[in-house]
């Protein structure tokens, strides 16, 4: 994204954020995920013969995650959701996988895929997480620039109270760290399930909206309502 400054940057930011938030606010609250992670042995069997074995197993330990995930202490959560999108994905572009300049995998359709942007690891540890026993109020997924690169980038920020530094969790920096000490990202927006804050990835940051628009992406809602792959 080319740097521009001042009130040109500001505007353009407002008018991008503003776009994202009605579309994923609507993705993020609105999808039920309550036991919407969870596939039978049909959609199993289905997997094998579209996508093969290993996307297969790649789910059925995506399923496992989950259920031996849910009552272990949250840092452990936090580390194993992590590890297992960072070890089982490989990044790539949109326009690799899906043929499009930007789209939001749900975490079913990155895991057949094997393959994903930093968006789609962050959205599927964030629904995995919450599957888990995580709080949404804990989470956000969050947007940044990193430093140097002018290159947007998306990580999942986890506060374990309101105004707590976050913890980063990040597929190009596998490692969990606090976000005080990764002075590589610079902080853009925030959002949930309910609510988007602007920039400080270091604090709680200026909340700005709440859950009250819908439209845009109604078909990835759809997506993750059937799961139709």
């Amino acid at each position: 994204m080319p740097a521009v400054n001042g009130k040109i940057f500001f505007v353009i930011s407002i008018v991008i954020i503003t776009s994202i938030f009605v579309v994923v606010v609507f993705f993020l609250k609105s999808t039920n995920t309550v036991n919407r992670l969870q596939l039978d042995q049909t959609m199993l069997k289905r997997i094998e013969y579209k996508y093969g074995l290993e996307a297969r197993q790649r789910v059925v330990d995506w399923q496992k995650l989950i259920d031996t995930g849910k009552t272990i202490h949250e840092f452990d959560k936090l580390q194993k959701v992590n590890d297992f999108f960072n070890h089982n994905i490989v990044f790539s572009d949109d326009l690799i996988v899906w043929k499009q300049a930007d789209y939001w995998a749900t975490p079913c359709e990155l895991l057949v895929k094997g393959a994903g942007d930093c968006e789609d690891y962050s959205i599927a540890k964030y629904f995995t997480l919450l599957e888990m026993g995580v709080d949404q109020t804990k989470l956000r997924i969050t947007y940044v620039s990193m430093v140097g690169l002018n290159i947007r980038h998306m990580v999942l920020t986890y506060f374990e109270s309101p105004h707590a530094v976050p913890l980063v969790l990040d597929n190009i920096n596998p490692i969990i760290m606090s976000s005080k000490d990764r002075s590589d990202l610079s902080p853009v927006y925030s959002f949930n399930g309910s609510d988007l804050w602007l920039a400080k990835i270091k604090s709680s940051g200026q909340l700005v909206g709440n859950a009250n628009q819908l439209n845009l992406w109604a078909n990835l809602k759809q997506r993750m309502l059937e799961e139709s792959i």
